[in-house]
């Protein structure tokens, strides 16, 4: 039946794709580019740190790196010139990030426009260089890092929820534009996974899984043709729950379980 298809080509051989991950020189990405590597394909690894890409680079024969700020609209256009010179775009995989915590009560302008321009502006300038080739090739797919933390309004979330959100609603509205056209979107909703990004929260984090076990559920969703692929289930599938819950519910339960 046409509702049980998968939303995507299935991946399922990665020997000789190619596959650039931007922002991947530690957490989730890192760990994504190992498993590519491992499971055979042509891995390029973006991020700013030239130290953590070359150490990738020199414990993975044949993957490259591609230096690289996304908030340099021209250094990302030139990057995406790279890399489809050199390997072509099969994958391209966003997983930049920036996080800090913040509320209201210390709301600062500069830092939430930082995870503006990282989180969700960033992608945009990525989109910008590498829908030409995508569309003009009529294959290939692109998959987002976003987080449950775009599902609903949380607390100590001000600054980034809102740029998952965004990306959210990006890789949907994506994959309508896209799919007839033959190129592939994923939308990545990970809980907590233990990374630098999350390092410095001073508050439990249920259910938190390793990069590595974070890895294996992306490459199953790719496996799978998934559009929504979020983990751990035990976790993410109780936020989408509450995403569906009534506010007057929703913020009581969140008061509740968070102490805020």
């Amino acid at each position: 039946m046409q509702f049980l298809k998968p939303f995507n080509t299935p991946i399922t051989e990665w020997q000789g794709r190619s596959v650039w991950l931007i922002g991947a020189s530690s957490g989730i990405g890192l760990a994504t580019a190992k498993a590519l590597h491992a499971a055979g394909a042509h891995v390029v690894v973006s991020a700013r740190k030239a130290e953590l890409l070359q150490q990738f680079v020199d414990a993975h024969p044949g993957a490259q790196t591609v230096m690289l700020d996304v908030s340099d609209p021209a250094a990302v256009a030139q990057a995406a010139q790279d890399v489809q010179a050199q390997q072509g775009l099969d994958v391209v995989m966003y997983c930049a990030g920036y996080y800090q915590a913040m509320r209201a009560t210390n709301y600062a302008l500069a830092d939430m426009l930082r995870h503006l321009d990282v989180n969700y502006t960033g992608a945009l300038r990525v989109l910008d260089a590498v829908l030409p080739p995508l569309l003009a090739q009529g294959s290939g797919h692109l998959s987002f890092i976003s987080s449950v933390a775009g599902f609903r309004g949380l607390p100590q979330s001000l600054a980034y929820g809102p740029t998952k959100a965004a990306l959210i609603n990006l890789a949907e509205t994506l994959y309508y534009d896209l799919s007839p056209h033959g190129v592939g979107v994923s939308l990545i909703n990970p809980g907590f996974v233990e990374t630098p990004l999350v390092a410095g929260n001073d508050f439990p984090m249920p259910a938190l899984i390793t990069p590595d076990k974070a890895a294996r559920e992306i490459l199953n969703g790719w496996r799978k043709g998934e559009f929504h692929i979020h983990f751990p289930k035990r976790f993410t599938r109780m936020l989408l729950l509450l995403r569906m819950l009534p506010y007057r519910w929703y913020f009581a339960l969140v008061r509740r379980g968070t102490g805020m």
